[in-house]
């Protein structure tokens, strides 16, 4: 597999072949200059060549492979030109919003998000109509295609995104089926976080002469401080509980290991005034997306997450990591400490180290410039207050398809004076709701105002999230 010759660091777009649409687009989404993976990936991916890519979360990789599949689709032929595949619903979703976001200058240009936890017959109905993009996860799409409601014979551009967890999450077969049906004149693009064998055997599979490119973290080093604590007596829960104390992190992700072990601490930090959430597989869909919504808003301070559940999840500023146990393997390790320390800001990791975790340490060790020291938990102290959120969030019965804009939201919230732009969060609208982050002290009144009068000439139902 061939290498691409690394690039300079602060390249800018304009040096790409890219059409004055996109590049309007580039610069109204605040990107200024090229990122590491996207200044040495781009120019290979707008040759059409097949590109592998093992970059972290967090390093632009969605604008690189969004903008190389904008550049080649032709919006006067409605069918599918591109297909992206991706691990789990919140990620598709978050990847759709960044290729819409970028192809907001290219008239009529219709990306569709193909995923399960919601019913098909929205999709089938908006297939039927075309699309230039399609987003989805494995299962689902292959579920459309055995139902010959998609046809590939247009497809450009084949993308799999963060493979590693899709063949972690059992996709191998899906992602085989698909791919089989895809034309063989196609570009090829996989990104990874990690790149074990299996994800080796894929890309032979998926491309045979694929260019390779590695983005390594080595940004992340200097602005991300490890700490490794040694717990045995001592609960997961408690011994949680007792570096958040000592901390006091604004925000913080608790990576767990079992979807058991991921319930069992949210629920003791809730229960202990922390203002808490759970992200894990056994979530039922719509609880997996308040989660992902209210931790992303600031609505709850810490969310506790398996690996797999917490992708998609996009925080620009994270205070702490905390691995209850070692990760699986030093990969996964590598990009779960990588959620913090983002865009040069200072992070820490925390990892709560059993017996268990001897071997994992001593090959983790192995690639630090100095031996890990295990320190002892931190003592309880009596003055240190949970972590309680400043927001709560408010879920309307509204969103895209009721024409409903972030703007609208907060002319209802600011109507009668009484709140102001300082009272409101963050605002996310999806195709059927929207969600709306409001100081605690003012959610009464925000529910008042939303469920007493009118917002666009209809009324709304608005509940809080607890």
């Amino acid at each position: 597999m061939p290498e691409s010759t690394p690039s300079s660091d602060n390249e800018s777009f304009l040096q790409l072949e890219l059409s004055d649409a996109l590049l309007q687009s580039v610069k109204e989404a605040g990107f200024e200059q090229m990122t590491q993976v996207q200044a040495r990936s781009l120019p290979t991916l707008l040759k059409g060549e097949d590109t592998v890519v093992q970059a972290a979360t967090g390093s632009g990789k969605t604008a690189a492979f969004a903008l190389a599949l904008l550049a080649k689709l032709d919006v006067t032929h409605f069918s599918p030109q591109a297909l992206v595949l991706c691990p789990t619903r919140e990620l598709a979703e978050q990847v759709a919003e960044a290729i819409r976001a970028l192809a907001k200058a290219m008239a009529n240009l219709k990306v569709l998000t193909l995923c399960g936890g919601v019913p098909a017959r929205a999709q089938i109905a908006s297939l039927e109509h075309g699309a230039h993009v399609l987003v989805g996860t494995p299962g689902r799409v292959l579920d459309h295609l055995n139902h010959k409601r998609i046809e590939f014979s247009q497809l450009q551009t084949l993308v799999l995104d963060e493979a590693d967890r899709m063949l972690d999450m059992g996709f191998q077969d899906e992602l085989n089926a698909i791919v089989e049906q895809t034309p063989k004149s196609r570009q090829s693009l996989l990104f990874s976080a990690t790149f074990p064998k299996s994800i080796a055997e894929l890309s032979q599979r998926v491309s045979k002469n694929a260019t390779s490119i590695k983005v390594a973290a080595v940004q992340q080093a200097n602005t991300i401080k490890q700490v490794f604590y040694q717990f045995s007596d001592t609960s997961d829960a408690a011994a949680v509980a007792l570096v958040l104390l000592t901390y006091q992190p604004s925000n913080a992700i608790v990576f767990c290991n079992t979807k058991v072990a991921c319930q069992a601490i949210a629920d003791r930090l809730l229960s202990s005034g922390h203002s808490a959430l759970a992200l894990h597989g056994d979530l039922e869909q719509k609880d997996r997306d308040q989660a992902m919504v209210q931790f992303a808003n600031g609505s709850a301070r810490v969310l506790v997450a398996t690996d797999v559940a917490a992708r998609g999840l996009d925080i620009a500023e994270l205070d702490l990591v905390i691995s209850v146990h070692m990760a699986h393997d030093l990969d996964t390790h590598t990009h779960r400490i990588g959620r913090t320390g983002r865009a040069g800001a200072e992070g820490l990791a925390v990892t709560l180290a059993g017996p268990q975790d001897d071997y994992k340490m001593r090959l983790l060790e192995d690639t630090l410039d100095a031996p890990i020291q295990l320190q002892e938990l931190p003592a309880a102290t009596t003055n240190a207050k949970p972590l309680v959120a400043d927001f709560v969030t408010l879920q309307l019965n509204g969103g895209k398809k009721n024409k409903l804009r972030p703007g609208d939201i907060v002319g209802a919230l600011t109507r009668d004076g009484k709140l102001t732009m300082a009272d409101i969060g963050k605002i996310k609208v999806q195709n059927n709701f929207a969600f709306v982050a409001v100081q605690r002290n003012a959610v009464r009144h925000a529910l008042t105002l939303i469920s007493n009068d009118k917002i666009k000439g209809k009324r709304f139902r608005a509940h809080k999230l607890s």
